[in-house]
């Protein structure tokens, strides 16, 4: 099996990741799914997501739960059954949970240079200026990350990364952020904690309560 690592983020929130080595069959006789997950993984096409899904439970197992203690909400979100939040985020060959007390949202990334080639759509480019080629494809990655984190926690249907997310502005060194989403006429306040993870970029959101 191939559990790789967890990190702490804050005394009451951690992230755990797999690395997925493992064949289709192995993860899944490993782990006991509940009928509506069967039906789910039976739909995905590709067998990269299908060992993505089934990594997250043998990361549940590793937790002390299992896949029974997984629910989703009508928007796809997922919930313990512990009240605890959970996050969950799969990228090629990584899957992730994060478990929190506090409201999260997190994200995996793998460093693609497509992500840096489409920058523009979704971040201020300016906090690109002034860096070399491998940090610009690592920073507009951990941006998009921080998005889609955000978005995970928020999970509203209109919100804009480019229009509606945005970041100030921080360094690789700092692995920590801080995020403003401007929507519905209100402004709500994020903290960011950034990860490398060997080619992978990890990033978590979590809600300042006011």
């Amino acid at each position: 099996m191939a559990f790789y690592q967890s990190i702490d983020l804050t005394p009451d929130t951690s992230a755990h990741f797999w690395k997925i080595d493992e064949d289709f069959n192995t993860l899944f006789r490993s782990v006991a799914l509940k009928d509506v997950s069967l039906a789910r993984l039976e739909q995905m096409k590709s067998e990269s997501h299908q060992k993505g899904f089934l990594a997250v439970r043998m990361l549940l197992q590793h937790l002390g739960y299992t896949d029974f203690d997984l629910s989703y909400d009508d928007s796809g979100k997922p919930h313990l059954n512990d009240g605890k939040t959970i996050s969950i985020s799969h990228s090629n060959n990584f899957s992730c949970v994060a478990v929190s007390n506090q409201k999260i949202g997190i994200d995996l990334e793998i460093l693609k240079e497509k992500t840096l080639k489409i920058a523009q759509r979704f971040m201020n480019i300016s906090h690109l200026q002034n860096l070399p080629k491998t940090e610009q494809l690592k920073k507009a990655t951990i941006i998009w990350g921080i998005k889609e984190s955000v978005f995970k926690i928020k999970n509203v249907v209109g919100i804009s990364f480019l229009e509606h997310i945005f970041e100030d502005s921080f360094s690789l060194e700092d692995r920590k952020a801080s995020v403003q989403l401007h929507f519905n006429n209100q402004i709500e306040h994020f903290t960011i904690a950034f990860h490398s993870v060997e080619e992978y970029i990890f990033v978590c959101a979590f809600e300042n309560i006011p």
